[in-house]
């Protein structure tokens, strides 16, 4: 025992001098102890010498501010470690006593991942290669300065960390738990394939929390503001509990974490995710008007309320979405997870169910709207995403920008998803890449024919429109808040050789070819047209003839939905009049609020159809226009210095443009480093004319540039706009 004593006391001063080295002999007293002796005296050194060792290490610093500024993950946290693959980051483990060179070999991490944290994975030191995660250690003083990198190619998720020191023997003499850190793609690092070698790029599709979103008519193009709010409080932990929820998780969940790598199967996940038709998805989609059992689509201003709220109910499906609702959404996700994302809205897009290209509309002789074979439509527009990625599933030649839809409209491998699918595979009519190239294709290429049913229900071809799929195709430009048209990107130009070409490679039949020019020819204009107000509609009829003809022409105006849906007729029009050869008449069609206020869907749009008939010769012409009704937008008024966590006040004006009472008015308020939403209601009843102004007030949660989000919806007037810039300063300054 004495042995023993004197022993410790020895230990204990040769580490309290920082002279803790190895050795291989003691004297103790007179007498002189080898360590490769066997006896009780061995055993007990190793056991004091583990114990000495296991108090050497003190806390874990992650430096989780510095650490998320370098990975560009500081507006998502700056409280806990969220980082990108492939680039290093740095930890500092505070020791008891002076850390020895020797240490730092036996200095490692231990990560968890998976479900339960089922996967384990070891870093050491002695890794090289870039392939595997890697760590080097240097001792500074009493600390140990840890520098960890993690592959390219690393799964994304959520990692738990443990600090471990071992012997070196390779026995674990002390452990200390850091928590979690969320791991992202990389599009700064090079090896990542989402790699996006474009800062402007980087700081829109990657950074940018807030953009817009294009509406209308490809006549009449409405930008709407949308709040993205990927590095809001907890959504990037809603990102990936909608992985972990995915049909393919919870079947597999080792299989797919390990997948995650991938952003190519990460996407398209997402795109399955976002909607709720098979799995526990976020949104479920309707388009009928009613929506007394959720939320109007239009009442969405952004998709932080969204995700929030399916996390909050345990991922109870969230009501409802359409089409820009999923795509700002799922922009929000894949932003989140770092994969480079923007919104794109495709006018006249055609709703192919057969992969014939070519979209039918029946009518009666009296423009009555008949069923058709199909479920084909064409939308008056339709919003879906593009993400930016390396395909090396695919040939070379498709990297870049690849459509995703996650709205529900077609099944693809069993489930209501679509994409990825490279743009230029759409373009150059290469539709036999994964995945949904021809349904895509269709959707910018389609054609469309619209078809009189006589009495006896015969057939007549009364418009063939192979140039009204697909135009306008929009995205918000990188250079501000201005529209940047795409549509080069997904088709050459109508009628050239590169378009014959292409659909000779798809293998379709290129109507433009068979296609004549008729005589007589319509075409309809209308002056700006606001909701509330009337306004005309001009037809003309052309005769390109050197004889005189006899014509009929009816103009009939409907109300519809923006994704084709025919909902009321309010009001007609019938006329026989001469055309002179080589000339042309005008008939005007007045269009009253009375004719179409009660039967406008949320989206505001009118469908004129003009279908005329030469007499005695039974042609018939169809010609139709969509025209998109104008809202005023809401007038918001900053009250207040814009400080971080400093008070200030929105005052948001409207004034009822319609010739009607309105009631049951509600703002709905948002922003992205500004307020999180907020909902007033307005007074009870706002007569025509009357002006109506609330306030709002916030905090500022960061600094910069922010945007507030404003939609105001009543019982008869909806989807009302508003969006003010405010410049927040950081109260440090």
């Amino acid at each position: 025992m004495c042995i023993y004593l004197h022993l410790y006391l020895f230990i204990d001063v040769f580490v309290q001098s920082k002279r803790l080295e190895p050795f291989n002999q003691l004297c103790l007293g007179s007498r002189s102890v080898r360590l490769n002796e066997s006896g009780p005296l061995l055993s007990f050194l190793s056991r004091a010498q583990c114990i000495l060792l296991s108090e050497l290490l003190e806390a874990v610093d992650l430096h989780c501010h510095s650490n998320n500024r370098a990975h560009h993950t500081d507006e998502v946290d700056t409280e806990r470690l969220v980082l990108r693959r492939g680039q290093p980051f740095t930890l500092t483990v505070q020791c008891r006593t002076r850390p020895l060179q020797h240490l730092t070999e036996q200095l490692a991490l231990v990560l968890h991942t998976g479900k339960d944290n089922g996967t384990g994975i070891k870093v050491s030191g002695s890794e090289a290669r870039s392939d595997k995660w890697r760590l080097s250690v240097q001792p500074a003083q009493s600390e140990l300065l840890v520098t960890v990198c993690s592959p390219a190619s690393a799964p994304i998720g959520l990692y738990r960390m443990d600090v471990v020191l071992y012997s070196q023997e390779g026995q674990l003499l002390q452990q200390i738990p850091t928590g979690q850190f969320c791991l992202l793609f990389n599009p700064w690092c090079k090896d990542d394939p989402v790699f996006l070698p474009d800062e402007e790029m980087l700081q829109e599709y990657i950074l940018n929390e807030t953009g817009l979103l294009y509406q209308g008519s490809w006549e009449d193009i409405h930008a709407v503001p949308w709040n993205f709010g990927q590095f809001e409080k907890d959504i990037v932990d809603v990102c990936f509990e909608i992985l972990d929820n995915s049909l393919s998780a919870l079947k597999n969940p080792v299989a797919d974490f390990l997948q995650r790598r991938d952003p190519v199967y990460v996407s398209r996940v997402v795109t399955a995710m976002i909607n709720a038709n098979d799995d526990k998805g976020v949104l479920l989609g309707r388009w009928s008007g009613d929506y007394s059992d959720g939320t109007s689509p239009t009442r969405w201003t952004g998709s932080v309320p969204v995700l929030r709220q399916w996390s909050r109910s345990g991922g109870e499906r969230v009501r409802y979405g359409q089409c820009w609702v999923f795509t700002g959404v799922a922009c929000t996700v894949l932003r989140c997870l770092g994969i480079p994302t923007r919104c794109i809205t495709n006018y006249s897009s055609a709703h192919d169910t057969d992969g014939n290209l070519q979209v039918d509309r029946y009518y009666s002789e009296t423009l009555e709207s008949l069923p058709g074979k199909r479920d084909d439509m064409i939308w008056n527009y339709h919003c879906w995403v593009e993400s930016w990625m390396a395909r090396k599933d695919l040939p070379a030649g498709f990297d870049g920008w690849q459509v995703l839809d996650p709205t529900p409209q077609e099944r693809s491998d069993g489930i209501y998803c679509c994409g990825p699918c490279p743009v230029k595979a759409i373009k150059e009519g290469n539709i036999d890449l994964k995945y949904d190239a021809p349904f895509i294709f269709a959707e910018v290429n389609a054609d469309l024919v619209c078809w009189i049913v006589d009495k006896e229900g015969s057939c007549s071809q009364a418009a063939l429109q192979c140039h009204h799929v697909g135009r306008c195709i929009s995205t918000k430009s990188v250079h501000g808040d201005k529209r940047e048209d795409v549509t080069q990107h997904y088709k050459y130009p109508e009628g050239s050789a590169m378009e014959r070409e292409v659909y000779a490679k798809a293998g379709l039949k290129n109507s433009v070819l068979n296609s004549t020019e008729k005589s007589l020819q319509i075409g309809i204009k209308h002056v700006q047209a606001v909701n509330g107000s009337d306004f005309d509609i001009y037809v003309e009829v052309s005769n390109k003839s050197f004889e005189d003809k006899d014509i009929g022409l009816t103009i009939v105006a409907k109300t519809v939905t923006y994704n084709g849906i025919q909902l009321q007729e309010c009001h007609r029009k019938t006329s026989t009049f001469s055309v002179k050869a080589s000339n042309a008449k005008k008939e005007v069609l007045r269009l009253k609020y009375e004719h179409y206020g009660k039967h406008l869907s949320e989206h505001h749009l009118i469908r004129i159809t003009a279908l005329l008939e030469q007499k005695g010769r039974g042609e018939v012409i169809l010609h139709e226009c969509n025209i998109s009704l104008s809202t005023p937008q809401l007038a918001i008024k900053i009250i207040g210095e814009p400080v971080v966590s400093r008070k200030l006040t929105a005052q948001i004006t409207f004034v009822n443009p319609l010739p009607i009472t309105l009631s049951e008015g509600v703002f709905t308020i948002e922003g992205a480093g500004l307020t999180n939403m907020q909902e007033i209601q307005s007074p009870k009843e706002i007569k025509p004319g009357q002006e109506v102004t609330v306030s709002v007030s916030f905090k500022p949660t960061k600094p910069g540039l922010r945007k507030l989000l404003v939609d105001f919806d009543t019982n008869k007037l909806r989807d009302v706009k508003g969006c003010a810039s405010v410049i927040v300063r950081d109260k440090n300054m």
